[in-house]
């Protein structure tokens, strides 16, 4: 192991390499690896057509993260999991100036173990029948994507997907401490992600791989249990500017999400009766005790907030796909990470777990919902979202919550009396008649009987055998003019659908604790 600056990191890149990067959205990006890699190319014009993959979103919007790379010439192909955090990217890929996929987060991931042990891909079932699916989309973003890295197969009589291997010539990745020998450790990182695979993998591609960390220590300082990258595997190491290794994007350190400390719950905060809450109080009425519970990104990160206000979190498991498991999630630039976390496994694993079925209840976002159930969050009209771990989760969930207001853009709306006042309607219609892009398929839900619902600030919706049930709706909502007229199809009703819970609209306690408590 050989410890560098981070310029002379960034010339080991060579033009059309395969590069790899680890991170999840504010949390674990090689900041000051990619930061270097980016002045070079700006500088010099070098490195020219990489293909870039990772398998997380990263960034914060702004020019973090996968954006380093968001540079025409620079980089030529991009395989990722999630595009919303790395905007420039993404709008490369709609100009059609680079070749893009979006493929489920937790199957890159996974893919990394798979090219670490030389095998010809990951198979698994995650994708099938969304616009992953090679007979849809095949993951491909754009018209200059041609090439299938995605292949449907039949093993024992079932039609699998096959996410196909590739060798990496080199990976940036973060850790901790790295001793002289190169053995690194990520005990101040929120997640481990899937750094050993990602260095296995580079590794025995005959790639290279480099680490940015806090400091380098005395040989036999570290503790063996907490290495996740071992010196074998390592080439050299650069360490970073702590500017350029925040836990997370803009948040103060917080030894709470890394088992450093145990914080109080008393020191989450409290958020404001809004849409997003009647949301998530909504869906709090759909925990259960003794679950494990995976929330998402956006709306589902309230209701941790909603069930630490309801003394429930004790009685169920929160986890996220990074690879927290138990504590509370947080969202924003720090989702990914929790506070008081039970366990943090690396993300293949997190993900191994939530595609066998081990999640009893998902909540995720909503962005469109069409009649046969089909749900989109991936691509609208130019935006590129991407699917981050959301196809993996939602297909494999026992049951999966769908979290968002009914509409959207300019939509304004207040509480008052218990009752849910619209101010301003949303010029945009959520439930619409075909989606863009299937995030997520009716379709499979129904062949595998899988309880499905769609939660708004509004009205509830169940996905059903024979299609989209409208089954609740908020008290001072007329189900005209409110609702149905604001739909592209007219879901199916059982007579009149029934009021939602009125505790929903108290700005108090809800009383969970004597629901989910056993």
């Amino acid at each position: 192991m050989k410890i560098l600056k981070a310029r002379e990191a960034a010339e080991l890149v060579k033009d059309g390499d395969c590069i790899v990067t680890d991170g999840f959205v504010g949390s674990c990006c090689p900041e000051t690896l990619t930061i270097a890699l980016e002045k070079r190319f700006l500088e010099t014009g070098k490195p020219i057509n990489l293909n870039l993959m990772y398998a997380a979103a990263q960034g914060d919007q702004k020019g973090k993260g996968a954006d380093h790379f968001a540079h025409e010439g620079m980089t030529k192909r991009v395989v990722g999991g999630h595009y919303n955090m790395s905007p420039a990217l993404g709008k490369l890929a709609v100009e059609n100036k680079i070749e893009a996929y979006n493929l489920p987060q937790g199957t890159l991931a996974q893919l990394m173990r798979d090219i670490a042990g030389k095998r010809a891909g990951t198979i698994t079932h995650v994708g099938l029948n969304t616009f992953v699916d090679p007979r849809i989309e095949g993951g491909k973003l754009n018209d200059i994507t041609t090439e299938d890295i995605v292949k449907v197969i039949e093993i024992e009589g079932e039609e699998k997907l096959l996410y196909k291997s590739f060798p990496i010539n080199i990976c940036f990745l973060r850790g901790t401490y790295a001793d002289g020998n190169g053995n690194i450790t990520l005990e101040r990182e929120v997640a481990t992600l899937e750094s050993t695979s990602i260095a296995q993998a580079t590794k025995n591609s005959g790639g290279i791989v480099v680490v940015q960390v806090e400091k380098v220590v005395a040989n036999g300082s570290l503790d063996p249990r907490l290495v996740k990258i071992p010196g074998i595997y390592v080439n050299y190491v650069v360490v970073a500017s702590p500017e350029e290794h925040e836990q997370c994007f803009g948040v103060e350190y917080n030894p709470a999400c890394t088992g450093e400390i145990k914080a109080s719950m008393d020191s989450i905060e409290n958020t404001h009766l809004d849409a997003r809450k009647i949301i998530a109080r909504r869906a709090a009425f759909e925990l259960e005790s003794n679950s494990v519970v995976n929330l998402g990104i956006g709306i589902p990160e309230v209701i941790s907030s909603v069930a630490s206000e309801e003394g429930i979190c004790d009685y169920m498991t929160l986890t996220v796909e990074a690879g927290a498991v138990g504590g509370v999630p947080l969202g924003g630039s720090a989702f990914g990470a929790s506070v008081n976390p039970e366990a943090i496994l690396d993300q293949a694993y997190q993900f191994d777990f939530y595609d066998g079925g081990g999640v009893d209840l998902a909540f995720l976002g909503l962005a469109q919902v069409d009649k046969e159930g089909n749900l989109n969050v991936s691509k609208f009209g130019t935006r590129i979202a991407g699917c981050g771990g959301f196809i993996n989760i939602t297909q494999n969930a026992k049951k999966v919550m769908f979290c968002g207001t009914f509409t959207t853009q300019g939509l304004k709306e207040e509480v008052k009396d218990g009752k849910l006042v619209i101010k301003q309607e949303g010029k945009m219609a959520k439930f619409i008649e075909k989606v863009q892009q299937i995030t997520f398929s009716g379709e499979y839900a129904r062949k595998v009987n899988q309880p499905v619902m769609y939660i708004t600030e509004r009205a509830v919706f169940e996905l059903k055998k024979d299609g989209l049930y409208l089954t609740e709706i908020a008290s001072g909502i007329n189900l005209q003019k409110d609702v149905l007229d604001l739909m592209d199809f007219k879901p199916k009703m059982d007579g009149t659908p029934k009021l939602m819970d009125e505790r929903i609209f108290y700005d108090r306690p809800m009383g969970l604790k004597s629901k989910v408590h056993v």
